[in-house]
Formats: C-alpha cells, sequence, structure tokens
C-alpha cells in the first residue's frame, strides 16, 4: 500500500486506512503473508470463528435461489429477512418492532455510515474517547459534530451516562457500541435502561450491538424501547458476529418507521439494495431453532475463552481492563512497552495486536494514553491454538 498523502493532481482527496488496516499491511511487509493464512496468529483481526461450534449449530451449507434473487432488491431489504429480524428482537427481548422499524445494510459499518450521514446539522455525537476504531473516521469524514466522554484507567474506561450528558446545551447523539469494541465492557440492566430512556427530545442514542450475543446472557437496547416510533433510539446489529458469517456482509437499523424511510430513500439512489443471495444466507442464519442453538454457543465458547486468556494474561505480568462482552481483551502492557513496539516483536512470529492508540478518539498517536495499551483478539482462535498463542506472547514480552 502507497504511504503518500496524495498523488499530485489527483481527482479524489486521499484518505488512509483505518488503524487495523494499517498494522494489516504493515504485517504483510513484514512477514510477507497476509494475516490469517496458514501459519499466522490474527491476534488484531476482529472476526470470530466462521465454523460449527461446540454445541452451536452448523452453518449453512446452501440456500434456496430463486429467478427473482437475482432481480434487484428492494431498496430496504428482503421483505422475509425484515420479518425474521423484527421477530428475533420481539422474541428474545420483548421488543415492539416491526419489519418497518428495520433497513437492511452490507453490514453494521455502513448502517452507521448512513445514519451518520444524514444526522441534522444541529446534533452533537457524544462518544467515548475509548471507542471502536473507525469511528473516528466516520465522524471526521462526515464532518459530524462531536465531542469526546471521558473514558480510561480512572473510570475503568466506562463512562457514565451523566458523562455523556454533559452540558446537554444542544440537540445530541449519544455514540457507543455495546458490548464495547475494544474493552468488553458491557452495559446492562439499569445501566443500559438509563441509556434508552434518556433518548428522547433533544437526546439520541446510537448504539452499535454487532457483540449483542458475545455476552452472557446476550444483551440489547431493545429490550427497553417502549415504543420505537416515538424515540430517537437507533440499534445497528449484523451478522457478522454472533450469527457467525462476516463474509456475507449483511447488517441492519432498527430504527422509527420514519428514520428508516430517509435510510430507504438513500438506498435507493446511493445502494440499490443489498445483495439477495447474501440476504438469503442472513434468513437461513436467522431460523428459530438455530438461533436458539447460537445463543447458548456463542456466550458459551466465548466466555470460556475470555477466561482462560485472562487468567494466563495475568500471568504475563499484564493489566487486564476487559469487560465481560466481546471476544477481545484489553491489556496494559509491562512499563515501558508500547503497542508499536511490541508488534515488532510479533510480526517475525506471525502475530500481531492493535494498538491501543489506533481506539483512540483523540488519535493523540505516539503520546496517546493509550499507547501502552493492546486490544487481543481471541475471536477466530481455536481452542487448540491457545498454548502456542500463550507462549508466542510470553516470548515477545520478555525479549
Amino acid at each position: 500500500m502507497s504511504n503518500s498523502p496524495e498523488a499530485p493532481g489527483s481527482f479524489l482527496r486521499y484518505v488512509p486506512p483505518m488503524g487495523i488496516y494499517q498494522t494489516l499491511y504493515a504485517f504483510l511487509e513484514s512477514f510477507g503473508v497476509y494475516m490469517g493464512e496458514a501459519g499466522t496468529h490474527p491476534w488484531s483481526q476482529g472476526f470470530p470463528r466462521t465454523d460449527r461450534l461446540p454445541g452451536g449449530p452448523a452453518m449453512p451449507t446452501q440456500v434456496q435461489v430463486e429467478g427473482a434473487d437475482l432481480m434487484y432488491p428492494k431498496a430496504y431489504g428482503l421483505p422475509a429477512l425484515r420479518a425474521a429480524i423484527a421477530d428475533y428482537y420481539c422474541r428474545y427481548y420483548g421488543a415492539s418492532v416491526a419489519p418497518e422499524n428495520i433497513m437492511v445494510f452490507a453490514g453494521g459499518r455502513p448502517a452507521l455510515v448512513a445514519t451518520l450521514l444524514f444526522l441534522q446539522s444541529d446534533i452533537e455525537v457524544r462518544i467515548a474517547e475509548t471507542e471502536y476504531t473507525p469511528y473516528y473516521d466516520m465522524l471526521n469524514l462526515l464532518q459530524r459534530n462531536y465531542s469526546l466522554v471521558p473514558s480510561h484507567v480512572e473510570n475503568g474506561f466506562c463512562a457514565t451516562l451523566a458523562d455523556y450528558l454533559g452540558q446537554q446545551t444542544r440537540r445530541q447523539l449519544l455514540m457507543l457500541s455495546n458490548p464495547c469494541n475494544p474493552t468488553g465492557i458491557t452495559r446492562g440492566g439499569s445501566s443500559l435502561q438509563a441509556f434508552v430512556k434518556a433518548a428522547t427530545g433533544n437526546t439520541g442514542l446510537l448504539i452499535d450491538e454487532a457483540y449483542e450475543m458475545f455476552h452472557q446472557p446476550p444483551v440489547s437496547a431493545l429490550q427497553y424501547v417502549d415504543d420505537i416510533d416515538q424515540s430517537q433510539v437507533f440499534v445497528v446489529g449484523a451478522a457478522t458476529k454472533g450469527l457467525q458469517a462476516p463474509g456475507i456482509r449483511v447488517g441492519w437499523v432498527v430504527a422509527a418507521r420514519h428514520h428508516i424511510e430517509v435510510l430507504s430513500n438513500f438506498s435507493s439512489f446511493a445502494m440499490g439494495g443489498v445483495s439477495q443471495l447474501s440476504q438469503r444466507y442472513a434468513l437461513a442464519l436467522l431460523q428459530p431453532e438455530r438461533v436458539e442453538a447460537a445463543r447458548r454457543a456463542v456466550p458459551g465458547y466465548y466466555g470460556m475463552q475470555r477466561q482462560r486468556y485472562g487468567e494466563a494474561f495475568l500471568q504475563l505480568g499484564l493489566e487486564l481492563y476487559s469487560g465481560e462482552g466481546g471476544f477481545y481483551h484489553w491489556c496494559r502492557l509491562p512499563e515501558g512497552l508500547t503497542a508499536e513496539a511490541l508488534n515488532q516483536k510479533l510480526f517475525s512470529a506471525g502475530a500481531a495486536i492493535l494498538k491501543g492508540s489506533d481506539c483512540d478518539m483523540a488519535r493523540r498517536g505516539k503520546e496517546s494514553p493509550l499507547a501502552s495499551f493492546m486490544r487481543f483478539s481471541f475471536g477466530p482462535l481455536p481452542e487448540e491454538s491457545f498454548a502456542a498463542d500463550v507462549k508466542i506472547l510470553a516470548q515477545a514480552l520478555s525479549s
């Protein structure tokens, strides 16, 4: 990949890749193969296992495709898929949502971008200073007004609702991932309910629930929404994590019908809808008996992985600030070691982690208080890789 900020005379404004891709490109240049290939250790990667988990449902190997599926898709999504998504939230969270409250996108990130794109210009986004790395790129490239909420060691990387609301001098949108990427901190119960109840009038809530199933039990803000059509709540979900199918690129927004209409109108001229073949596969993933098994297997398997990697990391002298959700460990490295320096050691062993500074919404680089933090992903890791993973990391830390 070119490091040039912009080619002379370019018609396109240069944009850098998000943080994780910068690590991946650096790894490729150093190790000579792509991260994820045989012989590599994808600890920097934010994807789940895509095979059958212990006690989990089998992944569909085929779906029925009809002639109509080769036609242009509907701008808002396959009606059967919208109905299945709505039914899922109603069944498991007691939500009162209908298919008309669902808009299907080609993944969760396009759903977030589209929602932010049409945000009214007077609204300020309130976002934690430690958050999912592409949020920074989305907010800046879309030129959204935003301010940062303290999220650091001192408050356990868990800002309060009062922190998010701040002075409330203008209309605002609270934006967060839950469970949080990178920390795994998960809001549930009365804490999550309070965020939802605040999302009326001049306050909105955009909550990214990509890791919904990676908590025991799974959590969703929709459990606390009384009337979605009278709220300023936007819930983003996807088939990429809990349903174990990141490659089909299917995500969705759940929101008030008038908000869904805006997003559907956008799709009519800018997206043209989402691949109907991918939507058919997502529909197969959402079959009730399959979802029931997945909601048991996913939290169980990843809870086990979270616990044993956490115990091993403590023995290696790492400080853990991880929550109980997602499939990451959020760790502070031993004093004097930065995540960038650690990666230079790991590359030669075919491994890499995500630098904490890439999750700094203030983008303070080497001066970031997160420079000594790393996000370790156990998302794609099979049980049998554990011993080798710990050994590689131990050698890098001690060298």
